[in-house]
């Protein structure tokens, strides 16, 4: 069955509280989307955001974002007031994230929150916090101990710490108990508020698509808890890191500076970690995108301290070991595999293998040098096709950029007459549907006709990413039903 869907990110939808969040605006975009006739709702990951904002930056692999915490439903269960909510500045920006506020009001407010729910005498509170203390005890503790010193990441420490020596840990435990319930009661309130949503989306005939980075960030309880899993020296200094060879679009790589894992430690422990990892993102999501998947065949290895990443060396991944591992445990799965880029041979052999749907982003097929994969008729059924992703500039904001001679093969690619030039973003999308792809995912962005300044991450880069937002007026429900007569003209 041929299907379609939207990617909208949680931080984009509009709310009074300065970033998106499992408000009463979520349930009505569920709304707007089963009007739409469509399938997916692809968001990005909901982990807590890190150094630069960025959800793939995370600073644990288990946990949900406190930010998206919505503060009315505490409201109505008597743990805030109106009045207290509003005390606090999140930003003023309707279409943009003022992260700094957010970070220094959410927190304090989420903190009264806490003092006034008597959340520890809650038998939910309490199973949830049993249930999942496998990571959740890992990471209230990381997080508590990052705030006494700072915010500094665990490898600046002091060395007990840093080494997670028991009576150390033990003594933060007793001193810090209250700070300790109080991160278990943000993530307590993350997964009641997000497992509502989520099953409020399925009932609608919405499936979540959600990502998981191949990488967890260094500065992370996943990281702190686990070192023998990554490729560490004995001061628990990286010996590499992760990230990409200089290529077209950058002349020194991308340096991402993530841990590196110690594949052979993954497989000698039956890659216990990475299928508690999917396990847990299955509860989330109902499909799940692995970002960088050609990493698992073959990962690029950047020496820890260089400035750029020209000097890295290509590394032997799990390959098709992990993966057998997954299906057995985790029968079923539903995975789309990021494998965008250069691929070697062994890369498509292993998603051949696999059997996962890869990725085809229509802004990267119109190189007028040379025949494309990611032009339509090169598509197989078992792909996921974008007009662009969360890197990507919107679809208007693309055709402005690209080259003149580009930008004709377009033209001529999607017959567009001199006068419809302008509706792009429409082509674009009529391309997508109606290619072969089971499934197609566009940018929300796309759909509403917005240009550049609505996008949300441009790759190697600090600052206004992350940002965008929807305002209440820029959907509408007329547009839900021109999205669906379009998706059921295209068979989707």
């Amino acid at each position: 069955m041929r299907e379609a869907g939207i990617l909208m990110p949680i931080a984009s939808l509009p709310s009074k509280y300065g970033i998106g969040t499992f408000s009463k605006s979520a349930y009505t975009f569920i709304d707007w989307l089963a009007q739409g006739k469509q399938r997916y709702w692809q968001v990005l990951p909901l982990g807590p955001t890190g150094y630069g904002d960025s959800p793939y930056q995370s600073f644990s692999t288990f946990a949900g974002n406190p930010y998206f915490i919505d503060l009315e439903k505490l409201v109505e269960q008597s743990y805030l007031t109106y009045e207290q909510c509003n005390q606090y500045d999140f930003g003023k920006g309707e279409h943009a994230i003022d992260y700094k506020k957010i970070y220094h009001g959410r927190f304090q407010v989420l903190r009264t929150a806490y003092e006034q729910s008597n959340i520890a005498e809650d038998t939910e509170f309490q199973h949830f916090v049993e249930q999942e203390k496998e990571w959740l005890d890992d990471y209230t503790l990381y997080m508590v101990i990052k705030d006494l010193n700072d915010g500094l990441p665990w490898n600046q420490w002091p060395r007990e710490l840093k080494h997670r020596k028991v009576e150390a840990l033990q003594q933060i435990k007793v001193t810090n108990k209250s700070d300790i319930e109080f991160y278990a009661f943000q993530q307590y309130m993350f997964h009641t508020q997000w497992m509502e949503l989520k099953s409020y989306a399925n009932e609608k005939g919405i499936n979540i698509i959600g990502d998981i980075p191949i990488y967890v960030a260094f500065d992370s309880a996943d990281c702190w808890a686990n070192t023998h899993l990554f490729e560490l020296d004995p001061e628990l200094t990286p010996y590499n890191v992760a990230g990409c060879p200089p290529d077209s679009f950058s002349e020194t790589g991308q340096l991402w500076g993530n841990p590196l894992y110690n594949w052979a430690r993954h497989a000698e422990e039956k890659y216990a970690w990475w299928i508690q990892r999917l396990n847990h993102c299955y509860r989330w999501y109902d499909t799940v995108r692995i970002d960088h998947f050609r990493g698992f065949d073959k990962f690029y290895a950047i020496p820890y301290g260089d400035a750029t990443a020209e000097k890295g060396q290509w590394k032997q991944g799990p390959g098709y070991d992990l993966f057998q591992r997954i299906n057995s445990e985790i029968p079923n799965a539903k995975v789309i595999a990021e494998d965008l880029g250069y691929l070697t041979e062994s890369v498509s052999a292993l998603l051949e293998q696999t059997g996962y749907p890869g990725m085809k982003i229509l802004q990267f097929a119109f190189d007028s040098r040379e025949d494309s994969d990611y032009l339509p008729h090169n598509y197989t059924q078992n792909c996921v096709v974008y007009t662009g992703t969360h890197d990507n500039n919107t679809t208007k904001g693309w055709y402005q950029d690209i080259s003149e001679e580009d930008r004709e093969m377009c033209h001529r690619y999607l017959n567009i007459p001199e006068n419809y030039q302008s509706n792009i973003h429409e082509y674009m999308i009529c391309a997508a549907l109606g290619s072969v792809a089971k499934i197609a995912i566009i940018p929300l962005q796309d759909y509403l006709g917005l240009g550049g300044e609505s996008r949300i991450n441009t790759p190697s880069t600090l600052g206004n990413n992350w940002c965008w937002r929807l305002s209440e007026d820029q959907l509408s429900w007329e547009q839900a039903t021109v999205i669906a007569t379009m998706t059921r003209l295209y068979g989707r």
